[in-house]
């Protein structure tokens, strides 16, 4: 007859076992919150397109207030996804470069767009905000992908011959 396996009944073997199970409960909304992460980033960014290009075509709807509610609605639930991604992975932003890089991009982001749809002060700076907010948009999009704080920047910086010398 096989002996039992003796079971640790202190403190922190009890911490411990609840940590495996709320570790295994993190691991099965993972996945859907990624996606919905993913989702509700292009969400967001279909509509910051369609509402710039409105702007410049200097349209009432992209500033009126289902627009900017949805808007609103849109990126908060990004924000819970992103809040939720950020624990589950138990990410810092100074530890992890990139993601520190992602706050920075996001901020810049979220000046220019506002610029853009409506703060600036002439179609001509609006439209500028405008370009500038969608590269910093695709950068924001693609540092967590290359895991590098400049994005899709990097890999432009060394196909201009930007790099490191040496290829490093």
């Amino acid at each position: 007859m096989p002996e039992p396996i003796p079971v640790d009944h202190t403190a922190g073997a009890a911490r411990q076992r609840r940590g495996i199970i709320a570790a295994v409960a993190w691991v099965d909304w993972y996945l859907p919150v990624k996606q919905a992460h993913i989702g509700l980033v292009a969400a967001s960014a279909a509509l910051f397109v369609a509402r710039g290009a409105g702007v410049l075509a200097r349209a009432a709807w992209p500033m009126a207030r289902w627009t900017r509610r949805t808007s609103v609605a849109i990126d908060t639930l990004l924000l819970a996804a992103g809040v939720a991604l950020w624990a589950m992975l138990q990410l810092h932003p100074l530890r992890d470069a990139w993601l520190g890089a992602k706050f920075a991009w996001l901020a810049l982001y979220v000046v220019l767009g506002s610029l853009a749809l409506k703060r600036a002060p002439t179609p001509a700076w609006r439209a500028a905000c405008f370009v500038l907010a969608l590269a910093a948009l695709a950068t924001l999009v693609t540092v967590p992908l290359t895991r590098h704080p400049l994005g899709w920047l990097a890999g432009a910086g060394r196909l201009l011959g930007l790099g490191p010398p040496g290829g490093a």
